[in-house]
């Protein structure tokens, strides 16, 4: 991995992890993660960082930030993440037993890939400046990196989502 410009390698990947795990268990939120990524194509790592960077550094990205962290992933997710997922979801009504052990391991692959995304992700954030309101923020990244899809139901579950962890943690 890259060294961070801020020169904690680790430190962000980890924590960027950490939230990613607990917004996507919250109610709605992996699904409508899921959606977003299968109907408008966005990467549901990206969605993540973009969130995560307002909502825990109340920082705004640019369109730079973002176009970076998109170039940090791009091969992993084309050459890993996204043969694995097809492959892994190609065998999710095959009832061989053998084949839906293989599935699990598979998708054991994929979470580990997009493990190493956030982490090549991560690594592309300078050191965190002055903090805005964290939920503007975390608003302003979403409609940044989502585009015209912004104002899909997806989007209104996310920041639905956002709100009750910000006022609940």
């Amino acid at each position: 991995m890259r060294q961070q410009k801020h020169g904690k390698p680790e430190v962000y990947a980890n924590a960027f992890w950490r939230f990613s795990l607990a917004l996507y268990a919250r109610p709605g939120v992996a699904e409508a993660l899921i959606a977003l990524q299968d109907r408008a194509g966005n990467d549901v790592n990206l969605i993540l960082f973009a969130l995560w960077r307002g909502v825990v550094h109340g920082h705004r990205l640019d369109q730079g930030e973002l176009t970076a962290a998109e170039a940090a992933i791009a091969p992993l997710r084309r050459d890993v993440i996204e043969p694995l997922r097809k492959l892994r979801r190609g065998l999710k009504d095959n009832s061989d037993p053998d084949l839906q052990a293989l599935r699990r391991r598979i998708g054991g692959l994929e979470l580990a890939a997009e493990r190493r995304a956030q982490s090549r992700v991560a690594a592309t954030i300078a050191a965190p400046g002055a903090a805005e309101d964290r939920a503007a923020a975390a608003a302003a990244n979403l409609a940044l990196y989502l585009g015209a899809t912004a104002q899909s139901a997806e989007a209104a579950v996310l920041r639905r989502a956002l709100r009750d962890f910000l006022t609940r943690g």
